[in-house]
């Protein structure tokens, strides 16, 4: 299609191009920044961890050799990197533990109760609190000298059983795992709510008039109309289990025995100035968060379009 010229009131000759081409213009204009950041900020660095990940490089010299899946057969091979994994695995039940607990209260503060409100803004309370301020908080709480836990215990004549809540390596994952609990419950229940009070009050009504009591309506109402949520927190709760970070990094310093594997990454790329072998944790992770929420997705879905 030949382009036409047009002369503007100034004497400029300006391009007359069609509708359908001015289109594509103005969506390639409004398209480029993006495509440019993204480009810059997410594709690029991909690729460079992927590159990094067959390397030694330190971080620091300007070459780096290169040492193809080495530092991947170090990281299965060695227990101390890829073992670490277990202590997210605390993080994953105080997750389920979470989310039971979130649709508990949402159900309850969902119902016509008084000071509902003031209850919501009470449990949600925490997961707004700064991560850092969280955690310094819980370090004097369970405190073995002078904690408020022990000192709780030892007020109710239960002395017994204090313990040195974050130098046990039996306890240390609980603890900073009940942290995470305590902090993300409010969201998970805010979640839920939203849900609940879009399930339409007719359907109560007619279970009610057909004599199903309140765990019938649970079971036959309310789970089947909140399932994709119950799987999106699901997948919340996976993906943020394998991911812990910031928890045990500032409570215990990612001590041994309560570090996690991306705490461990954190440590081998900037503590050991191992950038390459750090990186290849990383595309671990990466791939292990993949095919867990893949298989998530699969048995949840099952018989699903």
């Amino acid at each position: 299609m030949k382009r036409s010229l047009s002369t503007s009131k100034e004497g400029i000759v300006m391009p007359d191009f069609t509708y359908k081409t001015q289109r594509i213009l103005i969506l390639l204009s409004f398209l480029t920044i993006p495509l440019l950041l993204l480009a810059t900020f997410t594709f690029y660095p991909a690729l460079r961890l992927i590159q990094l990940s067959f390397t030694d490089w330190d971080g620091i010299s300007k070459t780096f050799k290169w040492i193809g899946f080495a530092n991947y057969k170090e990281i299965f091979s060695n227990k101390d990197i890829f073992g670490v994994f277990s202590h997210n695995f605390y993080y994953f039940i105080g997750g389920i533990i979470q989310n039971i607990l979130a649709l508990y209260f949402a159900i309850i503060l969902n119902s016509k109760i008084k000071g509902r409100n003031l209850f919501r803004v009470f449990l949600f309370l925490p997961y707004i609190l700064n991560s850092v301020a969280t955690a310094y908080m819980f370090q004097f709480i369970f405190n073995t000298d002078h904690g408020t836990l022990n000192t709780l215990l030892d007020t109710f004549g239960l002395g017994a059983f204090k313990q040195s809540w974050l130098g046990n390596t039996s306890l240390v994952n609980i603890s900073l795992a009940s942290v995470s609990l305590w902090k993300y419950m409010g969201f998970n229940m805010v979640i839920y709510l939203g849900v609940l009070q879009s399930i339409p009050g007719d359907l109560y009504e007619a279970a009610k008039i057909d004599g199903a009591n309140s765990f019938q309506t649970l079971i036959y109402i309310t789970l089947p109309n909140i399932r994709k949520i119950i799987e999106l927190n699901m997948l919340l709760t996976v993906s943020g289990a394998l991911e812990v970070f910031d928890i045990p990094y500032i409570i215990t310093g990612a001590a041994p025995g309560s570090d996690t594997f991306v705490t461990k990454v954190n440590d081998v790329a900037f503590k050991f100035n191992s950038i390459g072998l750090a990186s290849a944790m990383a595309i671990v992770l990466l791939i292990i968060v993949t095919v867990v929420i893949t298989i998530q997705r699969k048995f949840i879905l099952r018989g699903e379009e």
